[in-house]
């Protein structure tokens, strides 16, 4: 059953489409701004077409394009240009390693590499060893991607890509195995702009989007560079994160939208100069990449009057599936109803075709137009998340009785205690909830009594006299007995993944840093 997408806003063929529209309609207004570099949609649409020029030439068409970049205009030009050269876009995180960067450039078998400055140490000694025909290092020490600002020759390539033409081979971070390279087509991709669009609308012409989240990840992909470019707005990219700055670019380019991981959310709060912070311009904050404590969330609209609405949605998923919507009532812990032409349904584990009921806990698994075409050669694993036209996602949550989705843990991170299901991210929430706890996460370890129990990993906030009695006194008080931890640690901080994750399998392996 195709999905009824008639009542979305404009859905391009592709975001190259997309680009060149917004050229076509505000030539003159700002698109991008990285330190003292900036480029007008006219300027910026000939650097996409001059570069995508090259990779044709170098043999992109039909291969991929492999991105081991951090956050520049560099980066913004290059994805753009290798979508128009028909290429897939491959973005690699540029902070792995030798090992992990071997495995996904093996199987990706790009092209072209491109890369820069903080990644040529481990990129380089690599290129010939795995036999990458074309390499090309961006940036500072590199080349430079605004050459063709004022060329009126630096058109786009033909023929451009169609919807049906694979767009972007994302390799999933997650915690554990090997990455799995997601298959997204133009269609996907550009219809998945437009349901976000639909759910979280903008205002064409006049939005300042600030990017600082890493651009080689899906949710900055989605939520700042198509998002500042469907609605002709100005994306402001920040190389790396630091509060101060954060903050100093906030007021400086009177940002309107800020889309962010929870860590920075936390770590703006934590920092001294949050109280002086002007958010005059912010109308609206999205989270994604993590769940976000319903403390935060709080908090934050307490201190700047401005919500932080979090969805739902990952990288076989085009990759937005839910969010909450601007102007409702903020339901805490919801990640919202689904975009339009989404369907989401909550199944049974053992089986995953039983539909439950609302307010039951199950998978969630979607079906809608911008699901992945599958995992780049995994066709076993490809059946099993993609089953009678089904996304299975491996994520447990529930719906309401409005159609909103609460994310309750990751499928494999559901503990069972004594026979009963514990889902730790419960568990988070009550540890958040504790004035003198800055950060926290729980996780099922083996017990040999009763097969799992919960152990929590605690940072106090600073200046906080905690120990373990107070927070399992908290914890009692708000968590059935069985949900308790067992055990609390504190630690010096949580670890996380490259992308911002709370990194459970290092929890559960005990690598945490004890204090």
């Amino acid at each position: 059953m195709m999905p009824d997408l008639s009542g979305l806003p404009r859905v391009h063929p592709t975001v190259v489409h997309m680009l060149s529209d917004a050229a076509t309609q505000s030539p003159d207004a700002v698109a991008l701004v990285c330190g003292e570099r900036s480029l007008t949609y006219a300027e910026y649409l000939r650097c996409v077409g001059g570069f995508a020029s090259e990779l044709v030439s170098l043999g992109a068409r039909g291969s991929r394009v492999a991105l081991v970049c951090g956050n520049s205009l560099e980066m913004a030009v290059a994805m753009f240009a290798a979508h128009a050269a028909g290429a897939q876009a491959t973005p690699i995180n540029p902070i792995y390693t030798a090992r992990e960067l071997t495995h996904i450039i093996r199987d990706a078998e790009p092209a072209v590499l491109l890369y820069d400055g903080e990644s040529a140490a481990t990129v380089e000694p690599l290129l010939a060893a795995l036999g990458v025909p074309h390499s090309i290092r961006l940036g500072e020490g590199g080349r430079l991607l605004d050459g063709w600002r004022d060329d009126p020759g630096a058109g786009l390539p033909e023929p451009l890509p169609g919807p049906g033409d694979l767009a972007t081979l994302q390799y999933t971070g997650g915690t554990t195995g090997l990455p799995k390279g997601v298959n997204i087509t133009h269609g996907q991709m550009a219809v998945n702009v437009s349901q976000r669009e639909a759910a979280l609308p903008t205002r064409p012409g006049d939005e300042n989007i600030v990017c600082v989240m890493p651009l080689f990840h899906v949710f900055a992909v989605a939520m700042c560079l198509h998002l500042a470019c469907y609605c002709r707005g100005k994306l402001v990219i920040m190389p790396r994160y630091r509060p101060d700055w954060l903050l100093d670019v906030i007021r400086r380019e009177r940002i309107t939208r800020l889309p962010a991981g929870p860590t920075i959310f936390i770590g703006l709060m934590g920092f001294e100069g949050f109280a002086q912070a002007d958010f005059s311009s912010l109308r609206t904050c999205y989270s994604g990449s993590a769940p976000l404590p319903e403390e935060t969330m709080k908090r934050w609209y307490e201190r700047t009057g401005t919500p932080i609405l979090e969805g739902f949605g990952q990288t076989e998923a085009g990759p937005v599936l839910t969010y909450v919507r601007e102007g409702t009532a903020l339901e805490p812990g919801s990640s919202g109803p689904a975009l339009p032409g989404t369907e989401i349904q909550i199944v049974d584990v053992e089986n995953g075709t039983t539909v439950l009921p609302v307010g039951s806990i199950g998978e969630v698994r979607a079906r809608g137009p911008q699901v992945m075409a599958g995992y780049r050669n995994r066709p076993q694993e490809t059946a099993e998340a993609l089953r009678d036209g089904w996304l299975y996602t491996g994520d447990m949550g529930e719906l309401d009785p409005d159609g909103n989705l609460f994310i309750r843990d990751r499928k494999k991170d559901m503990a069972i205690v004594g026979g009963y299901n514990v889902y730790p991210r419960e568990v988070d929430e009550v540890l958040h909830a504790h004035p003198g706890i800055a950060e926290a996460a729980a996780v099922g370890v083996p017990d040999p009594y009763r097969g799992e129990v919960i152990r929590a990993y605690v940072v106090r906030r600073a200046g906080a006299k905690l120990d373990a009695e107070d927070v399992l006194e908290h914890c009692r008080a708000n968590l059935a007995r069985y949900k308790v931890p067992a055990a609390v640690e504190f630690v010096d901080a949580i670890p996380r993944t490259t992308v911002g994750k709370v990194d459970k399998k290092a929890l559960r392996d005990g690598h945490a840093t004890a204090r």
